[in-house]
């Protein structure tokens, strides 16, 4: 698995020892271009696939699971959405986790009391879901993280265990802040795409494909469009008898401090 900490001490002496060779009129110097480029482009992709924990260690399912569950997850809210969300996981009598922004609880604190209050998990999902997440510095970052801590423990009473970085982006300062405020990383196996995806069909199809045993499932509780694919996907769930729970139950980890 990709590490950031040896990869770049790998390539570190890679392009070290490139650049003695070129001085040494052994190697021609576009090489040591070429090891650069390839350094950025693990960079990159370490940086925008939460899964490959090159940044930051992110639990992003559970292969090792022996039980017909999986973890619904929901980002983004709450919204005026959400209440429907409740009402259909009631339904079905499934569990689910929601990953929530500080800014959109301060507008909705009764409905962040009722996804506690109907048994599911609150998880921190920064203040602001800025598209500027890995650009911040890490006090910028770790202010993001807290202050949604903090607002989440005035309504609730509760200090949520779990994050989830916007658009699963990591980086050091991410990294970082997130060592700093004690938290566990979530990520995600199966990617919904159900904000970008016009189509419920499509994006249902989606989500099956990549269904299996312990997947961390991402959607999110932001539109009529994933609650219409929402009841669809829980009917099958349904007659398959998969059990969606809460995170911290599939992964047995903490849920709040």
């Amino acid at each position: 698995m990709l590490s950031h900490k040896y990869i770049k001490w790998l390539f570190i002496a890679l392009l070290t020892c490139l650049f003695y060779a070129y001085f040494s009129g052994k190697l021609p110097l576009f090489l040591f271009f070429i090891a650069i480029i390839v350094w950025l482009g693990i960079t990159a992709w370490g940086s925008f696939d939460i899964r490959l924990n090159y940044f930051v260690k992110a639990h992003s399912s559970n292969k090792k699971t022996n039980r017909n569950v999986v973890a619904l997850t929901f980002d983004d809210g709450p919204t005026e959405i959400t209440p429907e969300i409740l009402n259909l996981l009631e339904k079905y009598n499934q569990k689910a986790t929601f990953f929530c922004i500080g800014k959109q609880i301060e507008k909705y604190p009764e409905i962040l009391k009722s996804i506690v209050g109907q048994g599911h998990v609150i998880a921190n999902h920064t203040y602001s879901h800025t598209n500027k997440m890995g650009f911040l510095s890490k006090k910028e970052v770790n202010n993001e993280i807290a202050s949604t801590q903090n607002i989440i423990q005035r309504i609730t009473g509760k200090i949520p265990n779990l994050f989830r970085p916007p658009f699963g982006v990591t980086n050091p300062n991410i990294a970082s802040a997130c060592k700093e405020n004690r938290v566990e990383v979530i990520g995600w196996n199966v990617r919904s795409l159900d904000t970008v995806i016009t189509s419920g069909d499509k994006i249902l199809s989606r989500i099956l494909d990549r269904f299996e045993k312990g997947s961390i499932i991402l959607l999110h509780d932001t539109s009529t469009k994933t609650l219409n694919v929402l009841e669809r996907l829980l009917i099958i769930m349904e007659k398959k008898q998969i059990q969606s729970v809460t995170v911290d139950e599939l992964l047995n980890i903490k849920a709040y401090k």
